[in-house]
């Protein structure tokens, strides 16, 4: 039974690997979108440079040892194949909790990126400048990528690419909007660049102001779905540290129990995050 969960879960780590690894013709375009999406959910969670294959793989190892451990402790096949499962998805979900708190952070961050920037244009500085003078004087938390920015404006010269590299670093619908405001002043021009920045400083500063009340007000939801969900795994694995029902949870009734409790576990969190979360804003510039 070993030998057919363990080789269960490393052909469902090639089939999950196998898009990335071996793209074919009729899915290379849809392969691509899913990579891009790898690459900016790493880049968001501030692991930009980690390679998608490499996170793939340190995904599919930490399954198997965790798997292979639960199963030395536990003795519950069943049990050790969810124990594979769940860490399999763990550092995803570690990548997307962070990249939601970088953002959530970020969102405090770009009303003042964009008054500092107005300060620049209506001091007198070139665009270019002024978004490279954001690398001493903005935000600590945005001054690498501009310093980056400036970097590539200085080596290149050309600023619509450097916003594209930019924009790529930052990996934030935000930061999107901004640099899509600033591109379009660059190549067509106008005096209302001021205005429009204004405007959408204060935008921001009103959004994130509700995102932050309402996100304070649900946040009971998520938390009572994470007790709701990890709390009788905990009970399932005190339980099964005993022989005797290690050996009731080896037969075929025990295994549909724990299958179907984990079924039920997912949907149930699921339904509860999609309830207490709000949208998140979508890029629409990449």
């Amino acid at each position: 039974m070993t030998l057919v969960l363990g080789s269960l879960l490393g052909a469902g780590l090639v089939l999950v690997s196998a898009p990335f690894l071996w793209p074919g013709t009729r899915s290379a375009a849809q392969g691509g979108r899913l990579l891009a999406g790898w690459r900016a959910r790493l880049t968001q969670a501030g692991l930009g440079s980690l390679p998608v294959s490499v996170f793939l793989t340190l995904s599919g190892v930490l399954a198997v040892a965790a798997a292979a451990l639960a199963e030395a402790l536990l003795g519950v096949r069943a049990l050790s194949l969810v124990v594979g499962v769940v860490w399999l998805i763990l550092p995803t979900v570690v990548v997307l909790w962070r990249a939601r708190a970088r953002r959530r952070l970020n969102r405090t961050v770009w009303p003042d990126v964009v008054d500092h920037l107005v300060s620049a244009v209506r001091s007198g500085l070139a665009l270019p400048d002024a978004v490279s003078s954001l690398a001493q004087a903005g935000p600590v938390a945005t001054r690498l990528s501009f310093a980056e920015f400036e970097r590539e404006d200085r080596a290149t010269g050309n600023f619509g690419y450097s916003i594209d590299q930019l924009k790529t670093a930052l990996a934030d619908p935000f930061a999107d909007r901004l640099l899509e405001t600033l591109r379009m002043a660059r190549e067509v021009g106008g005096s209302d660049l001021t205005v429009v920045l204004r405007s959408l400083s204060s935008w921001l500063r009103q959004e994130a102001a509700v995102r932050a009340e309402v996100e304070a007000k649900q946040s009971w939801v998520v938390n009572a779905a994470r007790l709701g969900v990890a709390a009788p795994w905990i009970v399932l694995v005190l339980i099964s540290s005993r022989p005797e029902a290690a050996q009731a949870y080896n037969t075929p009734a025990g295994t549909i129990v724990i299958l179907g409790g984990l079924t039920v576990s997912v949907l149930a969190y699921r339904v509860m995050i999609v309830l207490g979360r709000l949208p998140e804003e979508r890029r629409w510039f990449q």
